[in-house]
């Protein structure tokens, strides 16, 4: 899950971690409000949606005086920007975080993240800061630095020393950065994220260290433990499919593609979708129903997996295992019943039951398509979406 970035200042200050003073508005008044309160010019304005690049869409301006602040407000609430992260279709942005300037003198980049390969956390810090830094990784990888933290031993002053050495820190800045390195890994071993980063994380000219940005993203599966976190979600900003999937516990990302996809398991998914794009179609979804499926969880998947009007064929790729062949059939036939098919349906089902499923599908009478190999399913599925 994603929050904003002034919900993740939120956190920052609660672990000790310096930010700019500044508040959200959801309207142009209170971003005049909040800019007065702060005493002084000049102000940030920024556009808050859960993106990065906004500052070269046009969703972050500077003010240097209440009129300013005034266009730049009305300008930004309201429009549809778009960044590298949002894609060509944008997003609409519905609030502003307005925020004192600083007298910037450095910028840095810092994260900490999870690391599978080592099953540690690391510390990741540039002094290429406010550029992206995936594009710092490609063009001057020398400049990424990276400090390993083993999360059984927690986190110690020589990693953030190390880190601080290599970041090549000025000596009146050295604690104040020591400090929040080790307030950051807190926050994100305290609440399960999955990434906290700052970009960029400014040194100012009087050697202040201040976070001007925060993006935190945090693991769907501990958020059961994370109450206050959840008041942070912001339906708005999640497409509404993946919001309605949520409600009966079922894993779906929405692409771009032609092709709904329903697998149970992550493995055979992302498989199920390689193989539809070397048949020469594109997934328009990544839909996981889990091993313990039931029918009506199945039902619910088909008629979420249908709502999406780029879906121009559907392949149900299923191996029965807890998940049994003939509850999936029930759960397909019963939304198929309720929502009516209007698009080709290829059906791959092999395990428990399978003949059981068949015989389901066979007498519902509806035009389903069988396959006999995940190969045979793409080819048939790939050939629907094109008319043939």
């Amino acid at each position: 899950m994603k929050i904003h970035e002034y919900q993740g200042k939120q956190l920052f200050k609660k672990y000790g971690v310096p930010v700019p003073e500044g508040g959200p508005a959801f309207s142009v008044d209170e971003a005049l409000d909040i800019a007065a309160r702060l005493g002084g010019y000049p102000v940030v304005v920024k556009a808050q949606i859960h993106a990065g690049g906004r500052g070269k869409g046009g969703g972050v301006k500077l003010a240097k005086s209440h009129e300013e602040v005034k266009e730049h407000a009305s300008k930004i609430l309201g429009m549809t920007l778009v960044t590298k992260q949002t894609g060509p279709q944008g997003k609409l942005v519905k609030r502003l975080l307005v925020e004192k300037g600083c007298n910037i003198a450095k910028e840095l980049y810092l994260s900490v993240l999870p690391d599978r390969s080592n099953a540690k956390i690391c510390l990741m810090g540039s002094e290429a800061g406010g550029m992206s830094i995936e594009e710092v990784a490609a063009a001057t990888p020398e400049k990424i630095i990276k400090v390993y933290v083993d999360p059984l031993l927690g986190i110690k002053p020589y990693h953030t020393r190390l880190l601080a050495f290599k970041m090549n820190i000025p000596k009146g800045a050295m604690k104040q950065f020591t400090q929040m390195i080790t307030g950051l890994y807190n926050l994100s071993m305290d609440y399960d994220c999955s990434l906290v980063e700052i970009n960029p994380l400014v040194i100012t000219k009087e050697e202040e260290v201040i976070a001007i940005d925060s993006k935190i993203n945090f693991d769907d599966n501990a958020l059961f433990r994370h109450k206050d976190v959840m008041e942070f979600r912001d339906l708005d900003e999640e497409d509404p499919l993946e919001v309605e999937a949520s409600k009966f516990d079922l894993n779906y990302i929405k692409l771009d593609g032609n092709v709904g996809n329903m697998v149970n398991g992550a493995g055979l998914a992302m498989a199920t979708m390689d193989i539809i794009m070397l048949a020469g179609a594109e997934p328009a979804n990544f839909l996981d129903v889990g091993g313990g499926a039931n029918a009506e969880q199945v039902k619910n998947a088909f008629k979420i997996m249908l709502s999406d009007p780029n879906v121009k064929a559907v392949l149900i790729n299923i191996f029965g295992g807890i998940l049994r062949c003939d509850r999936l059939a029930e759960g397909v036939v019963n939304a198929a019943k309720e929502v009516g098919i209007k698009v080709p349906v290829v059906i791959r089902m092999e395990g428990t039951n399978v003949e059981i499923g068949r015989k389901i599908l066979s007498d519902s009478g509806l035009q389903l398509v069988n396959a006999i190999s995940m190969k045979d399913a793409a080819e048939k599925v790939a050939k629907a979406v094109k008319g043939l």
